[in-house]
């Protein structure tokens, strides 16, 4: 009986007032030293596009239901609950200024192909629609062209989701809008036309060359608008695994299914509708080192972003895409349950505007229920905590700037660029609203001070306009390294610019390490974040040594 009560005592116990995670008391790392020197080339992955639909439709769910997995927080997150630049990642929005001009440009490097023609054909691109080329400098592109029905369509998409993909931090190539006629192309000796990837080939003739530019579109001029994509220097070596790490790359440490960078690029995808997340859409480069052509990494990129912006469903006359996968054993069970009687509805068809796909509307947008095409590991690993580091990102980008992606499209039709800007920026609002209120947007920590620390954040919500002033207010709570409460706790309500400031007294005695939880409160939500703050052992000023959320 005693050993009884005993246990039931010792299960009543309170829980810990904070949660356990503490930090270091050092600088917090931006930049992680993963271009260590890789002599030899990584394992080679070849993209086999049925065998890696298998895998991610088949085989990856049936081992995940069969294993139970339990669930993991995201890794490669710095203390401060943020992703560091890597070979994966680069911050670039929000941690400067980036002008409506940069983002117009976003990732070009290279003056535009169309200032060195003629260019010399090398292949047609397997499966059609498009040419491999070499332009007067030697430069190579990958040249894709608009299907005859869809003018506009592919070739915009592309340059839009590229540069704000770029703009949130990954690595895309140099993709930009070109015009050219037949006459600015030359067919190379030997050069050939493959009927789709590692098939059998032909030669490519001047009338095979007609043949394949008789059916794209072309703009009222007679000229063929394209996409021209730089060849991305470096050996390609495939994809990377959606879980698991490559071989052969020593700094390819961290499992992909467990990277922040990965998982929490859900709610940018859903937000453009890029539902083609399959291994062939990303592309790892084994490459030299610019101030060493002897040092050898691999860089990782994301490519193709064609079929995004309703784009696929647009092309397949099919506007589930987004909504389910492929192959999506829910959908099928309540199919089945249901006799096949219960339709779908996925919303309004688009303007039907040159350059915009049907379908893609704010309104079809469940920001929560999105889906790629077929599932992706990352994000099926992914938890709020990783969704709402990527709609932060996303929070950060004004209407000024995501016009300037729309613009870097050069799309013929001005109401067609209005309306994908109303459209993204409709998405946008609607992503945030949604993952705002699962995890508190605390953003933009700083601490300042002497002897006591002065604790100032941005509340993402009020800075955004999501939640309308004068409904939010927080109460702080200071807690020593051990957990133990330090004093009474305060109430402030939201400043009306959304940005606050508290006073923290810090723990007495060695480096004064305090944890500060700040409950945020507003109708229907509530949720608490933790900010570690530690004396600097040198300087002796308070500064911030971690963020821990719930």
């Amino acid at each position: 009986m005693r050993c009884a009560l005993a246990l039931v005592a010792a299960g009543c116990a309170a829980a810990p007032a904070v949660p356990a995670a503490r930090f270091a008391n050092a600088p917090i790392v931006w930049v992680v030293d993963d271009r260590h020197d890789v002599a030899k080339l990584p394992s080679v992955y070849t993209d086999y596009q049925d065998l890696d639909g298998w895998d991610a439709e088949v085989e990856e769910p049936l081992v995940r239901a069969l294993e139970l997995p339990t669930p993991r927080r995201a890794l490669g997150v710095n203390a401060v609950d943020e992703v560091p630049d890597s070979t994966w990642f680069t911050n670039r929005i929000g941690v400067r200024a980036l002008t409506p001009d940069e983002i117009y440009n976003g990732p070009l490097v290279q003056p535009s192909p169309e200032l060195f023609k003629p260019w010399t054909v090398r292949e047609g691109k397997p499966g059609g629609g498009g040419l491999i080329v070499v332009d007067t400098r030697g430069e190579r592109y990958l040249v894709k062209l608009d299907e005859e029905a869809f003018p506009e369509l592919e070739s915009a998409t592309h340059v839009i989701v590229n540069r704000l993909l770029w703009a949130c931090g990954y690595n895309v190539p140099e993709d930009q809008i070109v015009s050219f006629t037949l006459d600015d192309l030359v067919i190379a000796p030997g050069a050939n036309q493959r009927e789709r990837a590692g098939g059998a080939s032909a030669p490519l003739t001047r009338e095979a060359l007609q043949q394949l530019l008789a059916h794209v579109a072309r703009a009222p001029d007679g000229r063929i608008r394209a996409l021209a994509s730089r060849w991305l220097d470096g050996k390609p070596i495939g994809g990377p695994a959606r879980t698991g790490v490559r071989a052969g790359d020593p700094n390819d440490r961290i499992p992909h299914e467990l990277r922040r960078d990965l998982r929490g690029e859900y709610p940018i995808l859903a937000w453009v509708s890029h539902v083609d997340v399959a291994r062939g859409n990303f592309l790892d480069m084994w490459v030299s080192d610019p101030r060493d052509r002897h040092h050898h990494y691999v860089r990782h990129y994301e490519i193709d972003f064609g079929r995004s912006l309703g784009a696929m469903g647009a092309i397949r006359h099919d506007l589930s895409y987004g909504h389910h996968y492929e192959l999506d054993y829910a959908d099928v069970l309540r199919r089945f349950v249901l006799l096949g009687l219960a339709g779908h509805s996925y919303g309004e068809t688009g303007p039907g505007l040159r350059g915009v796909a049907a379908g893609f509307t704010a309104d079809e947008l469940d920001p929560g229920a999105w889906h790629s095409d077929v599932p992706f590991t990352p994000f099926v690993a992914a938890d709020r905590f990783d969704k709402a580091w990527g709609a932060r990102i996303m929070s950060r980008f004004t209407r000024a700037q995501i016009r300037a992606a729309v613009d870097a499209a050069k799309l013929s039709d001005p109401r067609a660029a209005r309306y994908l800007t109303d459209t993204l920026v409709a998405r946008q609002r609607a992503t945030l609203a949604y993952w705002f209120a699962r995890v508190a947007p605390i953003d933009r920590v700083e601490i300042t001070g002497e002897r006591d620390a002065t604790l100032c954040f941005d509340d993402l919500a009020l800075t955004t306009a999501i939640t309308a002033p004068g409904t939010t207010r927080y109460a702080f709570a200071r807690f020593g390294r051990d957990g133990a409460r330090l004093g009474p706790g305060t109430v402030a309500w939201a400043t009306p610019g959304g940005t606050t400031c508290t006073t923290v007294p810090l723990a007495a005695g060695g480096d004064g390490y305090t944890i500060v939880e700040i409950t945020t409160r507003r109708p229907g939500f509530s949720g608490k974040t933790y900010i570690h703050v530690a004396r600097d052992p040198i300087a002796g000023a308070p500064r911030l040594v971690g963020i821990y959320r719930i």
